[in-house]
């Protein structure tokens, strides 16, 4: 894994390629297989009295991309929330505890210590490394200091950009509800003529699939809101917590 990935906490591209692939696969086989052949049954049985049947409100396309898209978004949000917990102990942690604190700090094998770790490119690590490396070069306190803050920024930006393939794909699958439901609209007045002869069933299904298109995109951006909101939240307390970490025990190291 790149070390960009691991900054920001995103599956690399192979591994979010094959899991896009793969929930669009199952998507459309339970799709053929079980929701549309269901809303069929249901249709040609109650008729209009069947739009209100969850594989009829389901059925269409539009639909099928934005659960799709929906389980590929919570697939990027709960890989980050389970990378962020399974690091979690370390946000907060002395990552030198094994020096003596009233002693000076032995730079070089603090550096070979950090830099062996299997952890050593995770946000916490890498600020401890990148303090310690400029403590090194300048033998200055307050210069290493000031890295805390810049490497501390640069990890919030990381994340913050790991996160725009979440942000878009919140922000595409309303517009992808809109399209289903200029698409149903478009097939109601195409219909038109024959609602003025009586026959309104097949305008009453193509409304149905525009109206089921944006409330099924609606709802899913709720649910995938609250899962980002969460996603944050978790992100800036590393952030915040990793700059505590350096400036609680980093610092004291460094000031012997």
């Amino acid at each position: 894994m790149s070390k960009n990935n691991t900054l920001s906490m995103s599956p690399n591209f192979f591994v979010s390629g094959g899991v896009l692939l793969a929930i669009f696969t199952l998507i459309h086989l339970l799709y053929a297989g079980l929701i549309r052949p269901a809303a069929e049954v249901a249709m040609a049985e109650q008729g209009t009295e069947a739009l209100t049947a969850f594989s009829v409100i389901f059925k269409d396309v539009e639909q099928q991309v934005c659960i799709s898209l929906m389980l590929f978004c919570l697939f990027l949000m709960l890989y980050k929330l389970w990378r962020l917990i399974d690091e979690e102990e370390i946000y907060s942690r002395d990552l030198l505890e094994s020096y003596d604190k009233s002693e000076a700090l032995d730079v070089d094998a603090a550096l070979n210590d950090l830099e062996s770790s299997a952890y050593k490119e995770t946000p916490a690590y890498s600020t401890w490394i990148n303090c310690i490396r400029r403590f090194k070069n300048t033998k200055n306190v307050q210069h290493a200091a000031d890295t805390i803050e810049s490497s501390v920024d640069n990890i919030a930006i990381q994340l913050e950009s790991g996160n725009n393939m979440i942000r878009y794909i919140i922000w595409a699958i309303p517009s992808i509800g809109f399209v289903g439901t200029v698409r149903g609209i478009g097939a109601a007045l195409a219909q038109a003529d024959k609602a003025l002869e009586g026959d309104i069933a097949g305008m009453t299904a193509s409304l149905g699939v525009a109206f089921n298109s944006t409330l099924v995109a609606l709802f899913i951006s709720l649910i995938l809101m609250l899962f980002m909101h969460l996603l944050n939240s978790r992100q800036d307390k590393m952030v915040i917590r990793t700059q505590e970490s350096c400036e609680k025990h980093l610092l004291s190291h460094l000031h012997s």
